[in-house]
């Protein structure tokens, strides 16, 4: 069994792939003791035989249709023996000895399940990246913000986070996590299909005592948004329907109520400001979401009693118990440093 599993899931990412796969190569294999894997979502464009002429040493999993982010990886896990896994996007760009921070921490630290590195954008490589940075927090009301990224604001990076730090979430652009405890608190939920996903894995461990953190000491780059653009209205629908399910999976029922009922209004004011831009598919995506999250509310039933049963940690330290909204626009506090 090989120490760490780097596993990129793609779909129909062929030129993706010959882009950013060949520093995942070199830069992970030359470590020792480290493979890389594809799990192929049912890709159509030629990236299982563009793989196996041009990345031999890249170990394939072929999986049967478009499984979305959640249930690809749980699919392709269940097909890797390792100690510790990295789920890889297929547009990030590692620097060299990027793994060995993560593995040295993870080794001395057996309380943390999963850490994540420090992510700048690729196209503008002294800025922080938009989905992670220098690691994930969250608002009382289900609003994720990073460390370097404050809503749209983007911080360049001049080494002001570079200290290790606790964090509530860890980006699925890049998580390092223990295998064990990936699979001990039931993986991903594939219901998600994409979006929010690792936050209520994240969530679930934190909540159970196990702890995520940001080792900056480790780098890499992320194009971002290669999938579904910023704006996409289905992206906007799967951003809001699944944030509401993982606040109804995760939320103490002591906070539950309130937060659901001032959440209503902010997607309210969320819609209306889409319409405000001219977005109406936008405004509308904000509405499906909210109904469909009513009509798959029951189905989550069961997972929010485990929840609840096993949570140990209340309340969670990088949850703040404010408003991230309030404090950007009210209050002008744009940056991390202002906040936390």
């Amino acid at each position: 069994m090989n120490k760490t599993a780097v596993v990129i899931l793609n779909w129909n990412g062929c030129e993706m792939l010959r882009s950013f796969l060949p520093s995942v190569v070199a830069h992970s294999e030359a470590m020792g003791g480290v493979e890389v894997y594809v799990a192929d979502n049912g890709s159509t464009d030629g990236s299982i035989f563009m793989l196996r002429g041009e990345f031999p040493t890249v170990h394939l999993i072929i999986l049967d249709g478009n499984n979305g982010f959640a249930d690809g990886y749980n699919l392709a896990l269940k097909e890797i023996e390792a100690e510790y896994v990295v789920l890889l996007n297929s547009d990030v760009e590692v620097t060299p000895q990027w793994l060995c921070p993560l593995v040295e921490y993870m080794d001395a630290h057996p309380e943390v399940a999963g850490c994540q590195p420090k992510i700048r954008s690729w196209r503008k490589k002294d800025l922080f990246e938009y989905a992670g940075a220098a690691g994930g927090f969250i608002d009382r009301y289900g609003y994720p913000f990073c460390r370097g990224r404050i809503l749209s604001v983007v911080e360049k990076d001049h080494g002001q986070y570079d200290n290790v730090i606790s964090v509530f979430w860890a980006t699925g652009a890049a998580l390092f996590i223990r295998l064990k405890d990936y699979n001990d608190v039931g993986g991903l939920d594939g219901r998600f299909f994409a979006h929010m996903e690792e936050i209520d894995l994240c969530w679930r461990l934190r909540a159970r005592g196990r702890q995520i953190v940001c080792i900056p000491q480790s780098l890499v780059y992320h194009v971002g948004g290669a999938t579904l653009k910023k704006e996409n209205p289905r992206k906007t629908f799967l951003n809001f329907r699944n944030n509401l399910v993982m606040l109804y999976k995760n939320l103490p029922q002591d906070d539950l109520t309130r937060v659901m009922c001032v959440r209503a209004w902010l997607d309210y004011v969320a819609s209306f400001s889409f319409l405000l831009k001219g977005q109406l598919p936008n405004a509308k995506a904000v509405f499906q979401a909210r109904r469909e999250f009513k009509k798959m509310k029951p189905l989550f039933l069961a997972e929010r009693e485990i929840n609840m049963r096993k949570t140990i940690l209340n309340p969670i330290p990088e949850r703040i118990n404010s408003s991230i909204l309030a404090l950007f626009y009210l209050r002008g506090r744009k940056f991390f440093s202002n906040i936390i």
